[in-house]
């Protein structure tokens, strides 16, 4: 009885600890994550809609522009639905040595060395839990992706209209996001600060972030999100959680 109890409880112990897991430690494949969510999680003509410019997008990732929307760059990203990183992939991976350096196993069949993304996703189990994070990433237009590249979000940026009814505004490496999304982002950044050590925030972008969480509380549709996320991925985000509890 005593040896049944003792197993009981170390098989408690463990399933508790993995349940309450803060970041991401199942899915470390960036393209598993995307087939996730375009099969488990964005089933529904009424939730395919992207982060930033609220286009509708098909099944089969085809954007249906919003009336008045434009882009004089990427003609063809601007088409199809991409998946963004909000904290973009490379703001977090040039903290890997991998990124920065190379690896001895990052090398051609030509016996080039290369460095970057390709050798971190090599090499790096870490950046690979991170890149493949679905907490962190949302669907897209193309151009939008694109033209947002790694740029710091900021409450204004000046003399911008970047996407013409799309208030997604960008100049000289500065984003301005439209208010429907600021919240979105907001718990993205403060999530992945949290839990991930090569990722931090700077006083001023987190003063930032925790301001627009604040001000722009979790929807319906977000909470929703982040509860298919947590019974995909198995952890909690829960900045999300907390602010979806002040909605409810």
């Amino acid at each position: 009885m005593y040896l049944h109890n003792k197993n009981y409880l170390i098989l408690l112990f463990f399933t508790v600890s993995f349940s309450l897991q803060a970041k991401n430690v199942t899915n470390d494949s960036f393209s598993k994550t995307k087939h996730l969510f375009e099969q488990f999680v964005y089933t529904n003509d009424s939730e395919r809609y992207t982060i930033y410019c609220d286009a509708k997008f098909t099944k089969d990732k085809v954007i249906l522009p919003p009336t008045g929307f434009s882009s004089n760059k990427f003609a063809k990203r601007a088409k199809r639905m991409e998946w963004e990183h909000v904290v973009p992939a490379e703001n977090f991976g040039r903290n890997f040595r991998s990124w920065r350096e190379g690896n001895r196993l990052c090398i051609t069949s030509k016996g080039k060395h290369y460095k970057g993304r390709r050798c971190a996703n090599k090499v790096s189990e870490d950046y690979k839990l991170m890149q493949a994070d679905m907490y962190n990433l949302y669907p897209a237009i193309g151009a939008v992706n694109a033209m947002r590249s790694n740029y710091n979000f900021q409450a204004s940026v000046p003399t911008a209209n970047t996407f013409g009814t799309c208030a997604m505004h960008i100049r000289n490496h500065k984003v301005e996001p439209p208010k429907s999304a600021r919240g979105e982002i907001s718990r993205s950044y403060l999530y992945m600060s949290a839990n991930y050590s090569h990722f931090k925030l700077s006083k001023q972008q987190k003063k930032l972030m925790q301001a627009w969480n604040k001000q722009y509380p979790a929807g319906r549709w977000e909470c929703k999100r982040g509860e298919l996320i947590q019974k995909l991925q198995k952890n909690r985000n829960k900045i999300l959680e907390a602010s979806c509890n002040r909605t409810s």
